[in-house]
C-alpha cells in the first residue's frame, strides 16, 4: 500500500498526472468540451505541460512512427500519452498503464476529446507488475517514473519479454536518476542504443534487448 500511494502522489508531482481539473490538448474541436458522463477536461494544463516538458523533443528521440505499438508506463492523466498517440496514428496502439484507476478516467476523457480514444487503451496495473503482453510492443516508455519502483531490476526483468524482438526500451528521467536507471537496464541485459540529452536536466536513453544475463552470445562460426 505504501508503494501504491507513493507512486500515485509522485506521478502528480512529475507531471505525468494532474489534479481533477485535468486539461486536454484537443487536436480537434472537442478540446474544450466536457464529457457528459465523465471527468471534465480543458486545455490550460496541457499547454502548461507542453511548455514545461517540451514533449516534442522526447517524441523526436523516440522515433515513433504510425502503426507502432507502445506502452506508456505510469501514464497518469495522459498529458504525454496524447503526443504518443498522435505519433503512432494511424494504425498504432498505445497501452497507457497506471496504478490509479481515477487518473486513468481522466486519461480516457483526454483521449476522447483529442480523438484518440480508439488508439489508446487505459490499463490499471499493480505497482510491481508491468501488466504487458509478451512479444507485443515496439516500445516501452518509462518517462519520469522508474525511480519510484521499489525494485527497478525486478520490474524490468518482468517487462523485457513484452518487447518484440526488435522492440526498444526508453527511459526518460532527470539526470540524478541516470546512473541507477542505466545500471538496472544493463543488469537485465538491455544494451544502450543511443542517448539524447537535449532536454534541460534530463536524459533519454534508448535500449534494445540483448542476451539474457549470464548467457554469453554464441561466437560467429560456432555450429
Amino acid at each position: 500500500m505504501r508503494c501504491l500511494v507513493a507512486l500515485a502522489l509522485v506521478l502528480v508531482a512529475c507531471g505525468k498526472s494532474d489534479p481533477p481539473a485535468a486539461a486536454v490538448s484537443g487536436s480537434g474541436e472537442a478540446g474544450n468540451a466536457a464529457k457528459a458522463d465523465g471527468p471534465e477536461v480543458a486545455t490550460d494544463d496541457q499547454s502548461r505541460f507542453d511548455q514545461e516538458r517540451q514533449p516534442e523533443i522526447l517524441m523526436r528521440a523516440l522515433g515513433l512512427k504510425p502503426g507502432m505499438t507502445v506502452a506508456d508506463v505510469g501514464a497518469g492523466t495522459g498529458l504525454l500519452t496524447v503526443h504518443i498517440a498522435r505519433a503512432v496514428f494511424p494504425g498504432g496502439h498505445v497501452v497507457a498503464t497506471d496504478i490509479n484507476p481515477s487518473v486513468l478516467e481522466y486519461l480516457g476523457a483526454r483521449m476522447e476529446a483529442a480523438g484518440f480514444d480508439t488508439v489508446v487503451e487505459p490499463r490499471v496495473v499493480q505497482p510491481a507488475e508491468p501488466g504487458l503482453e509478451a512479444d507485443h510492443y515496439d516500445l516501452i516508455l518509462l518517462s519520469q517514473v522508474d525511480h519510484y519502483f521499489d525494485d527497478r531490476v525486478a520490474w524490468l526483468t518482468k517487462a523485457a519479454p513484452a518487447l518484440k524482438a526488435t522492440g526498444r526500451l526508453a527511459i526518460n528521467n532527470r539526470m540524478q536518476h541516470r546512473a541507477a536507471a542505466m545500471a538496472a537496464a544493463s543488469s537485465v541485459g538491455f544494451q544502450l542504443v543511443t542517448e539524447v540529452n537535449d532536454l534541460p536536466g534530463q536524459f533519454v536513453a534508448i535500449f534494445q534487448r540483448g542476451p539474457a544475463p549470464g548467457h554469453a552470445p554464441t561466437p560467429k562460426g560456432t555450429p
